[in-house]
């Protein structure tokens, strides 16, 4: 069953090698980079409430459901396409219990390649969403979403400690343990794999503290269940010369895991709620819970609100906050302590699955000393938005978006603002060809492409895209993406 929700989260589609957090799961969205104005059913949750006043889009047809609907990548602004895909092959290999275990100049590679790289990683799923959609009631919707999102960024001596554990170059001496017999014998580069193969502890004479070890270097990680809900309608005036609408909206949140690192080199801050699902072990500190299924951590709520307008039938204008709340963390909730670090036993990294960092962090006998806590009220990853359109005859469908954090702390948010720029072309009825350019947050220049199939004068939708056409070509790329939909049905 964990190997289950590993396939959601991560890659659903076994073909594709794949971030996308500003168009959720919708994945007719994610091949042009823009949102906001461009969804209009349970899709526009958490992103443009006011568009379910719109409409369907399709005559006759008032009800728009969904299942199945995923995006998932990574990015890095540092990153090229080779070392992403190495590390979506060990997220691979676990979810498949297989792969090769980094031998020890891996470890020392990886640490290296890995150190002050910014790697963002992130997955929604959606279980389930319906609307209804009416001139005169507006539009009214509610989806059951998953999302997974990983930032890290990690100082030199950091990712060495992460990826080589209790062999890290920051240890002066290695306790080794042979046949029953203990040692202590000098850390060096040149040691054998039978050797290393003994170490069971990493010891510094001269250690530094926490935050000293850590300056810089930034983890914010979170794993949400969204039970969406959301209203639109229109308030006064007509399409053809100027109308505005307004949406609320919302959603109950469970959380399944929350990880939050932030050093500065004078002071170290975690926040940590991890879901027994991890199996991390804390030591004697920790009451440990066994399962098969994700137990939530932590609970919630988050609200939307939004605005928008739509001129001589053509234009659309909106804007939108999302995601304004909290959740309340209850169990395995911890703090650290910002002692000195002289010792280590937790073995490094087997692969480059870089959210493994957190049980090299965390458990017994790891990097930190973490500090039980009652509960944690962590403020959600919300949002601002922006966005404008023009559909020229229903063919061709052209526009923009800004999405910015509205506070980059809380994890899950993004890292700076992201604007796009794209569209939807129609040759045919039935088929819609969508391509933009999107940039800022974590990411490069990238090319968005998608592909949908409108059947049955949209009953039916099946499609494909990707964040980054410039992936599929170029070494060179700093992202891998991909997003799919095969049962969207319209009636």
């Amino acid at each position: 069953m964990k190997n289950f929700y590993l396939v959601l989260l991560f890659i659903v589609p076994l073909a594709f090698s794949s971030i996308t957090q500003t168009q959720n799961s919708a994945y007719t969205a994610v091949g042009k980079g823009v949102a906001t104005t461009f969804l209009t059913d349970y899709q526009s949750l958490g992103i443009n409430n006011s568009a379910l006043g719109w409409g369907t889009g399709y005559e006759g047809k008032r009800f728009t459901m969904g299942t199945s609907e995923f995006s998932v990548g990574m990015s890095s602004p540092t990153l090229d396409k080779q070392r992403l895909q190495n590390a979506y092959q060990a997220i691979m290999n676990q979810v498949n219990d297989s792969g090769t275990p980094f031998n020890y100049q891996q470890q020392v590679d990886a640490a290296r390649d890995y150190a002050d790289a910014g790697i963002a990683i992130d997955a929604n799923y959606n279980w389930f969403g319906a609307s209804f959609q009416d001139d005169k009631f507006g539009g009214i919707a509610v989806s059951i979403t998953e999302n997974y999102n990983w930032y890290s960024r990690l100082n030199q001596k950091t990712s060495d400690l992460v990826f080589r554990g209790r062999t890290s170059g920051y240890f002066d001496s290695l306790g080794i343990a042979i046949n029953g017999d203990t040692s202590t014998i000098a850390n060096s580069p040149n040691l054998s794999e039978d050797t290393l193969a003994a170490v069971y502890k990493g010891s510094s004479n001269d250690p530094e503290s926490l935050s000293g070890i850590t300056n810089g270097s930034r983890i914010k990680f979170s794993w949400n269940r969204y039970y969406n809900f959301g209203y639109g309608r229109k308030l006064f005036g007509q399409d053809s010369t100027f109308a505005l609408y307004a949406g609320i909206g919302g959603r109950y949140i469970q959380s399944m895991a929350m990880f939050d690192l932030e050093s500065d080199g004078n002071d170290i801050s975690v926040n940590s709620a991890i879901s027994p699902f991890y199996d991390i072990n804390y030591g004697n500190s920790s009451n440990q819970n066994s399962g098969t299924l994700p137990e939530a951590v932590g609970k919630g709520y988050g609200v939307d609100l939004s605005a928008s307008v739509i001129l001589l039938d053509k234009i659309r204008l909106a804007a939108s906050v999302n995601n304004i709340g909290n959740v309340t963390y209850k169990q395995n909730v911890y703090s650290v302590r910002d002692t000195t670090v002289a010792e280590m036993t937790m073995p490094g990294l087997e692969d480059a699955n870089i959210p493994e960092a957190m049980n090299a962090l965390n458990e017994d006998g790891g990097l930190l000393n973490l500090v039980g806590e009652e509960e944690i009220v962590i403020s959600n990853a919300a949002n601002f938005r922006l966005g404008g359109s023009i559909n020229f005859n229903d063919k061709v469908h052209v526009g923009v978006d800004v999405v910015a954090p509205f506070n980059r702390e809380n994890p899950g948010s993004l890292q700076n603002p992201v604007y796009a720029v794209g569209g939807d072309i129609r040759l045919v009825e039935w088929l819609q060809l969508s391509a933009g350019y999107y940039g800022g947050g974590v990411y490069a220049h990238n090319i968005p492409v998608g592909i949908n199939f409108i059947l049955g004068g949209g009953r039916y939708e099946v499609g494909v895209s990707s964040r980054d056409a410039l992936s599929f070509f170029l070494d060179d790329a700093t992202s891998l993406s991909a997003a799919f939909g095969f049962a969207r049905f319209r009636f």
